[in-house]
């Protein structure tokens, strides 16, 4: 893993910013997630453990090719449930197994146009002072609508992050089912600026609904972020009929 993408995104599809950002992550077995993987990827480890990730923030400035960003359209909150894959050309990645946020139209694209899991939801992000909160509820009827309410104190900066710290977060791509078959969509953005966070609430159904099993145990990583400007490339290597496991609850 490297802090800074190994390559630079030339000529972007998409330009956005991640802002105020919270990455909630649990060490789970490789094999317990390995069947939630698109064919032909296999699990990320960091000593031979892989992660599930939780990770809330908000969107900013979604902008196409090099246009500046949407009005209203192009910013709103933002909450993914995402494991850690690699591909057979060494590519590492991420796959999200749910996404929600609060636009319908970004929601809409994101299904139609790129096949990405995207859901729906009532959502905000509001900070006071150190504490920062992020409440989610799906647009969907019923007691098992998934929602998430996640409340954390961001700490101190991280002056020297650990191996573990950017595998976590030091992801230059996704794996995806787009268009034509399983493809990796590359990103790039300046090195992550991290913080300590504690973790004061985390009531949520998200995990369970994107088919993970809820886990029993605290996570083992709690960091922050104020974000970063992001520029995302095109999908490459298309591996057309490849099986994408589903992530309707």
């Amino acid at each position: 893993m490297t802090p800074e993408a190994p390559a630079a995104v030339r000529s972007p599809l998409l330009t956005q910013w991640w802002l105020d950002l919270t990455f909630i992550h649990w060490a789970v077995d490789p094999g317990a997630v390995a069947p939630l993987l698109p064919h032909g990827l296999t699990a990320d480890t960091c000593d031979g453990v892989t992660y599930v990730g939780l990770v809330a923030f908000r969107m900013g400035k979604v902008g196409w090719l090099r246009l500046p960003g949407v009005p209203y359209f192009g910013s709103f909150p933002e909450t993914n449930v995402r494991l850690y894959s690699v591909d057979a050309q060494g590519r590492r990645g991420v796959v999200f197994r749910s996404m929600d946020a609060s636009r319908l139209v970004p929601v809409l694209l994101g299904r139609l146009g790129f096949r990405l899991p995207y859901r729906w939801s009532r959502m905000d992000v509001r900070a006071d002072g150190d504490i920062v909160t992020y409440r989610s509820s799906r647009h969907r009827p019923g007691p098992s609508r998934a929602r998430s309410r996640i409340v954390v104190r961001v700490g101190r900066p991280v002056q020297d992050p650990t191996e573990l710290e950017h595998f976590l977060t030091a992801r230059w791509g996704m794996h995806n089912a787009f268009p034509g078959g399983i493809g990796y969509l590359a990103n790039d953005h300046p090195r992550w600026p991290l913080h300590n966070a504690e973790l004061i609430t985390c009531e949520e159904n998200l995990l369970a609904t994107a088919g993970l099993p809820p886990s029993d145990r605290p996570p083992v990583s709690v960091l922050y972020s104020p974000g970063v400007p992001v520029r995302l490339g095109r999908p490459t290597g298309l591996a057309p009929g490849s099986h994408v496991p589903s992530t309707e609850p």
